[in-house]
């Protein structure tokens, strides 16, 4: 805000209009001038503010384009980078928005570029959030002129308009028909080609564990103690790759773990995008629809919640972050074990 002072000389009183900017504490742009009257006074003080406030007006160091942040940002980051992440930002950095000098990616250029991505809501709202920390750091440690303040202002736009969305969460659970003839298919499949992936054995450790197949696959002997393993790079939406925590096993997966065979130092050592895919294919082959290799984590979830367990106590097997992920299983009704004496249980860990 600015301020008008009253001055006395020997033509009379003159106002000086005084325009001070901070940023950081510290005063990056000051200017003044004076009239004989007031009302000019306010009116040229109010229209320069708002001249100032323009993207890019107080520049004066480097302006490179959001591309060339991009690409620091990229370089100098330390530690490791998730491969969507990365992939996100090359791809707005040879976009529409990368084009941009920082002065002028302001909150409309971004609503502008996000609305013009050819993805689902969900879909930009990824492309955003993975933009967002680069706006974080340009200025503070670079001294570029992104202005985080833009990117927060277009993430409200953009949500209002519903240009972006969180995805749709899914309830898809497998039933037990299905469940047998996956599991009877991939049995003949292991029958014929012995050495391929287990997949009769995966599958069923999800059930039991609700640990997500990449989790899964990367389980080393050594994290596994009594009762419990550390599962390795979790997914957390702040902490990323180095986010390792303990969490429950079940009865039922550590038996299932008690029966592998220590051909390797991990437990399970396979690809996990093969077992996903092999999964998909297969539910292609025997017509079950809309059935991925991570709704069995749902499965695992909701059984729990059938047998009458806790969330806390949910969660310190899922390894959910917040209690809140696990509400939406609040419709889950407690009606026993439909895996009590299950076969398939008993198939993989049957002695070899």
């Amino acid at each position: 805000m600015g301020t008008i002072t009253p001055r006395t000389t020997q033509s009379g009183v003159v106002y000086t209009a005084q325009i001070r900017i901070k940023r950081g504490g510290k005063v990056v742009h000051s200017e003044s001038k004076t009239f004989e009257r007031k009302a000019i006074a306010q009116k040229w003080m109010t229209s320069r503010e708002a001249e100032l406030q323009r993207p890019g007006a107080l520049t004066t160091g480097p302006d490179p384009l959001l591309s060339a942040v991009i690409t620091k940002y990229l370089a100098e980051s330390v530690g490791a980078m998730g491969k969507t992440k990365r992939r996100v930002l090359e791809a707005v950095s040879v976009g529409k928005v990368g084009k941009l000098k920082c002065s002028e990616v302001t909150s409309v250029a971004l609503v502008d570029w996000a609305n013009g991505l050819k993805c689902g809501p969900a879909t930009r709202l990824t492309y955003v959030a993975h933009l967002s920390p680069v706006f974080k750091v340009a200025q503070a440690a670079w001294g570029y002129p992104l202005e985080k303040q833009q990117i927060e202002d277009a993430k409200i736009v953009l949500k209002k308009l519903g240009i972006t969305a969180k995805s749709a969460e899914r309830t898809r659970r497998p039933s037990m028909d299905e469940l047998d003839k996956l599991l009877e298919y991939f049995r003949a499949v292991e029958t014929r080609q012995p050495e391929s992936i287990p997949m009769v054995t995966l599958i069923v450790f999800s059930i039991f564990s609700g640990r997500r197949q990449g989790e899964t696959c990367r389980i080393l002997w050594r994290d596994v103690e009594a009762g419990r393993v550390l599962v390795r790079q979790m997914k957390d939406p702040e902490k990323k790759v180095t986010n390792n925590v303990y969490c429950d096993l079940t009865s039922e997966a550590q038996r299932i773990i008690d029966a592998q065979p220590r051909t390797d130092e991990r437990i399970f050592p396979y690809n996990a995008p093969s077992v996903s895919t092999i999964f998909s294919r297969a539910c292609k082959v025997i017509g079950i629809d809309d059935l991925t290799f991570h709704d069995l984590r749902h499965e695992a979830a909701s059984r729990l919640f059938e047998m009458g367990w806790t969330i806390p106590h949910v969660a310190a097997v899922t390894g959910h972050v917040t209690w809140q992920s696990l509400q939406r299983y609040s419709h889950v009704r407690q009606t026993g074990d439909r895996y009590k004496d299950w076969k398939w249980l008993d198939f993989v860990t049957k002695p070899a």
